[in-house]
């Protein structure tokens, strides 16, 4: 659900962009796929080819026994260096004006907070367990890197720059925020099937 929400969402976005904000912003659509291509699919394409190599040298069970629960943390490295830079490009403003960091904080945590809160209320009246998980984590971790690629390309370095800070922001409350609710999960949905009968 997340890959193909990433790859239908890096095709479309482009092309919505353009629909509700083509009046106002420019936006080059060429430019912004271009960017798209660099910052989502090759990266994919790059870990995709990576795993087959590595389950081809030391084979599948050695794969998944020891290799893949280390990429995490290199895609948490990932987020933190997208952060740094981010935060080190605007590093005087927010010296200058330490206050205003706060301004971007208050709209993001608004909106998780009400994605989390009206995906969850779907999923409880609508779906079983494990579907309304799905749905909660597919609709509110938001396809950011798409959001950065836009960004670079329609508001150039300065602007740009500015809104690459709230997207680092959003990487903060994103990845916290689904650590929050992944503890939380078995209080909101009830525990798996399993456990329940074991009790």
């Amino acid at each position: 659900m997340t890959v193909i929400g990433l790859i239908a969402g890096s095709l479309a976005t482009p092309l919505y962009a353009k629909w509700l904000m083509g009046a106002v912003i420019e936006i080059p659509l060429i430019e912004v796929f271009q960017q798209i291509v660099i910052i989502v699919f090759l990266p994919m394409l790059l870990g995709f080819v990576t795993k087959k190599i590595l389950i081809a040298t030391v084979g599948e069970s050695k794969y998944n026994k020891n290799l893949q629960q280390k990429f995490p943390i290199f895609s948490t490295i990932g987020v933190l260096g997208i952060v740094f830079v981010a935060m080190a490009l605007k590093a005087k403003s927010i010296v200058a004006n330490p206050v205003a960091i706060l301004s971007f904080f208050v709209p993001l945590l608004i909106i998780y907070g009400f994605n989390f809160v009206f995906s969850t209320l779907i999923g409880k009246a609508l779906f079983n367990r494990e579907d309304a998980i799905a749905l909660v984590y597919g609709t509110v971790m938001r396809n950011l890197s798409i959001a950065l690629a836009i960004a670079i390309t329609v508001f150039g370095p300065v602007q740009g720059a500015e809104i690459a800070l709230i997207i680092a922001m959003g990487y903060i409350i994103q990845v916290q925020s689904a650590a929050w609710y992944v503890k939380l999960t078995d209080k909101i949905f009830g525990a798996p099937a399993m456990e329940a009968q074991l009790e």
